[in-house]
């Protein structure tokens, strides 16, 4: 399946006209041409306009909107309308609301009020997929299909406990299995009959919370099998789809790293990835990137598109901070940086009631044109139309492999010990921050991509290892490359049962160590470890916290050492030769100097620390067209101006300026430079860059 047919990176985002009267609409499209937005997305939440009661459905008024909006010239990324079910649906049929963890049965209210395993809800919310798709393919001005919207929750409902057996059934087909992969026999825990087996919830396995679980198995296994049931929905709408439309692509809006399901579990069933930016804070450029690197790496390096963006500030949080001059923009640019081809924002105007009616939106309650902020997207708009299809299509030719695991993540999080104060979503960040601070470009791919292109893979916290993982990951050190991983990897299998070996287990060739006891401390407690490289006074001194292993060179060389408690002057940081190529291991919670130190020395092997790696707040990266065009993006997220020379002669698509090597740049505070490098000698301009990310 292609992606959807756009001529340049799609512009515009949510619009809610069924909010307003059909007079408001003319002075919208007229504000539209304004900020040049191309594209809307329509009909998200539109299930109790297009079906008000059990056997009637009445498409009227979107008829009219769609019809608006394709003369309008606009294209149309068309929900079927089901991310919220209506009134009459609970009333008629109460099973299809959730059952929280708590065991409490929801009545009829907010949005992920929906249980997955309802027979009700999958027949209904399907056959609105249908008819939408029936009535509106074939237009030419539909781009994409939106099904659903920010799939997420859970349910403990009878419904999701039969769904839960049925899986277990698929997935263990005895008793005995299922026993034996949930260590059973602790507690007195074994089943013999699948009837008995409960959804475990704060009534039965859960003592004090979601994370605080006497049986980890049962826990990721529900975790598992609740991704599956909500893919199961959106498989539903989308075969639906398929009947009338067998070509536009079909998508639904990720939320980044969300816990409650596995997106590489769900990538295959989507033609391309979108996603929802709102970040935990304002200033959050690292965490940001690793998510759009995420988003990106679902689908092999196909570029994305970012769903839904705030053009001002969110509602949702606590506190709701204000994007300040040029964070829109900067923040744009970032997600086409790494591989978006639509920057598509929530909402188009302001809704004037509920929830949202503070959330930032293009066009305010007022209506006007002369704010900040829709000045601020109006500029954006005349430069991606200046951009053009520059970028479309286009790859990161990334050496550089992060894993990324929501199996780890979960069977982490529920764990009981060494720490909960771990969270994995902090020590990912972490290492990736490291890669992002050298300008590597990074691909965040999960623990089956294949490995093969890549010069560095890097696997933080990679606490589980599942089929050939480690024989993958020895063959990337094998011929040459550089894998580095840390604490707690290695630890258990699929089912989260401890490996009967040496921890790091199935990684101890590749690592050249052994691990018989591990210290867990508050975070007040500090143990420096000293980090030693391979020139002369390439020595530096920083801090752990949190987790510190205990390590047992095997033929590792030690490259750390603690400098405290009992165990100082052990390894903190080893290196081990394996093959033609290294196996690292920190086994300490380093701090972020600590972790920068590590991963520069593991990229400065194979070169590939960024050319503007040094440039204190510059983000850069490259994506490659399909022609073989090079395009660098510079961005500055720091509060100053920043000063640099050109590494290669190009033209600057924003301002039409040629630039030569060694001329100096200069990037105001949330400054971007998107510079289309011209041919070097030494590289020609060929479409072998687009392969894999550019891999060789």
């Amino acid at each position: 399946m292609s992606l959807p047919r756009i001529s340049k990176v799609a512009f515009g985002g949510d619009y809610n006209p069924e909010q307003w009267p059909e007079d408001v609409w003319k002075d919208d499209y007229r504000l539209f041409d304004a900020a040049r937005i191309d594209t809307v997305t329509l009909g998200v939440f539109d299930w109790a306009l297009t079906q008000p009661g059990p056997d009637v459905y009445d498409f009227t008024l979107l008829d009219r909107i769609v019809q608006r909006a394709t003369e309008e010239g606009r294209q149309i990324c068309l929900g079927t309308g089901t991310g919220a079910h209506p009134a009459w649906l609970a009333r008629a049929h109460p099973e299809v609301t959730r059952t929280d963890f708590e065991g409490r049965k929801h009545r009829y209210g907010q949005r992920h009020n929906s249980c997955p395993s309802s027979p009700v809800f999958r027949r209904l919310s399907t056959e609105l997929a249908r008819r939408v798709a029936r009535r509106y393919a074939g237009n030419p001005a539909v781009v994409a299909w939106h099904v659903g919207n920010e799939y997420g929750g859970a349910c403990y409902c009878d419904l999701c406990a039969a769904g839960f057996r049925g899986w277990l059934r698929d997935r263990y087909g005895s008793l005995d299995a299922l026993n034996a992969a949930w260590y059973t026999t602790f507690w007195s825990h074994t089943f013999t009959d699948w009837d008995e087996i409960e959804p475990p919830s704060a009534l039965t396995e859960h003592w004090r919370g979601p994370n605080h679980t006497a049986f980890q198995g049962i826990t990721l296994d529900y975790l598992r099998f609740m991704s599956d049931a909500m893919l199961a929905n959106y498989r539903d709408e989308k075969a639906a789809i398929r009947e009338s439309d067998p070509d536009v692509p079909v998508t639904t809006n990720f939320m980044g790293m969300y816990r409650p399901i596995d997106y590489h579990r769900w990538a295959a069933h989507l033609d391309f990835a979108s996603w929802d930016n709102y970040p935990p804070d304002d200033n959050s450029p690292a965490w940001m990137a690793l998510t759009h690197d995420l988003m990106r790496g679902l689908k092999g390096g196909q570029p994305f598109w970012l769903m839904e963006q705030t053009p001002s500030y969110t509602a949702s949080r606590d506190v709701n901070p204000l994007k300040r001059p040029g964070v829109m923009r900067l923040w744009s640019w970032q997600a086409v940086a790494h591989g978006a081809d639509a920057v598509l924002f929530f909402q188009m105007r302001a809704s004037r009631g509920a929830c949202e009616k503070y959330h930032g939106a293009v066009i305010g309650h007022a209506g006007r044109q002369d704010t900040r902020v829709f000045r601020e997207v109006a500029a954006l708009g005349a430069e991606l139309d200046r951009l053009g299809p520059a970028t479309l299509g286009a790859r990161t030719p990334a050496r550089v492999a992060l894993l990324f695991d929501w199996d780890s993540w979960w069977a982490l999080g529920i764990s009981d010990g060494p720490s909960r104060l771990l969270r994995y979503q902090q020590i990912v960040h972490a290492y990736y921050r490291a890669l992002w601070e050298a300008g590597a470009d990074v691909d965040v791919v999960s623990v089956t991509a294949d490995l093969g292109g890549y010069q560095v893979v890097v696997a933080p916290a990679l606490h589980m290892m599942k089929g050939d993982l480690a024989r993958r990951l020895a063959a990337v050190a094998e011929r040459g490359g550089s894998v580095l991983t840390t604490f707690l990897s290695g630890r258990v299998d699929e089912d989260d049962n401890a490996f009967l070996a040496d921890v790091p287990g199935p990684l101890g060739p590749l690592t050249g160590i052994r691990i018989d006891e591990w210290d867990a401390r508050p975070p007040e407690v500090v143990n420096p470890v000293r980090l030693r490289g391979d020139d002369p006074g390439d020595e530096v001194e920083v801090e752990s916290r949190l987790i510190f292993e205990l390590v047992i060179p095997q033929g590792a060389e030690v490259v750390g050492t603690y400098q405290a408690d009992f165990y100082a002057g052990t390894p903190a940081v080893t290196r081990n030769s394996y093959g033609a190529g290294h196996g690292w291991y920190v086994a300490a919670g380093l701090d972020q100097p600590g972790v920068h130190w590590v991963v520069r020395r593991v990229l400065e092997r194979h070169d590939l620390v960024g050319p503007y790696a040094d440039l204190p707040d510059v983000e850069s990266t490259v994506r490659v067209a399909p022609d073989g065009t090079r395009l660098r993006f510079l961005l500055n997220h720091g509060a100053e101006p920043v000063e640099t020379t050109a590494h290669a002669a190009g033209t600057d698509l924003l301002g039409g300026e040629r630039i030569a090597p060694g001329q100096p740049i200069r990037l105001d505070p949330t400054g971007v430079l998107v510079l289309r490098e011209d041919p070097s000698p030494a590289r020609p301009a060929t479409g072998s860059d687009t392969d894999r990310g550019g891999l060789p």
